[in-house]
């Protein structure tokens, strides 16, 4: 049976350290939604694929303000895959938080509301999924938001900064370069990106430094 559409499958929602973007170590509250079309090879939060549980909107809204914080991330899996997001990230800025969205880049950020701050995760080749970008997003991007590229590879770090250029992405906001644990040595991405004086953010995903990626963190 279908989950009805005032209604969103919730995988978890808690209170932790954001471990990326520019509010990386800043105290937030975490709805993680239910379920992705993509299958990038290195995902590490395939959990998120499937189970949680099915919320209203005013519950989710419950027990994000039972935390007493104003600063909200909503990720996934993809959360945009939802189309009962949309209306929930409204409401979480009208009930006066401070909110990001973790999205994939597959799927139309257009209609986000413009107070969310759209973090989006562009795929690079490694991930098996690069074919599933949707190039439009990029006109749609604002100072207010970030693009993420998780890297495996020198192959995708060349990729990359060749998107960036091409696109111009640097003039758009800010751009953040990941490793992809155990795929590549992180300090050989950050003498990449030194060697080629890229305009990015290098970023080690701190929730895995701190606690080994543990669900719930």
């Amino acid at each position: 049976m279908s989950v009805p559409t005032t209604t969103l499958r919730v995988n978890e929602i808690f209170l932790s350290l954001q471990g990326e973007t520019s509010r990386a170590g800043l105290l937030t509250v975490f709805v993680r939604l239910t379920g992705c079309p993509l299958r990038c090879v290195w995902c590490d939060t395939e959990y998120a694929f499937k189970g949680g549980q099915s919320l209203t909107q005013a519950e989710i809204l419950a027990r994000v303000h039972e935390f007493g914080v104003s600063r909200i991330c909503v990720t996934g899996g993809e959360p945009l895959a939802q189309g009962a997001c949309l209306p929930l990230l409204t409401a979480l800025c009208d009930a006066g938080g401070d909110v990001s969205l973790e999205t994939s880049g597959a799927l139309d950020i257009a209609h986000v509301d413009p107070r969310v701050s759209r973090i989006v995760d562009l795929k690079a080749p490694g991930s098996g999924e690069v074919d599933r970008n949707y190039w439009p997003n990029i006109a749609q991007l604002t100072a207010h938001d970030e693009v993420k590229f998780v890297l495996a590879d020198r192959a995708d770090y060349d990729w990359a900064c060749a998107t960036i250029r091409e696109h111009r992405l640097d003039e758009r906001c800010a751009l953040l370069f990941s490793p992809v644990a155990g795929r590549i040595d992180p300090a050989t991405l950050a003498d990449w990106i030194i060697a080629d004086r890229m305009p990015v953010r290098f970023q080690l995903q701190l929730h895995k430094q701190l606690w080994d990626n543990m669900r719930g963190k």
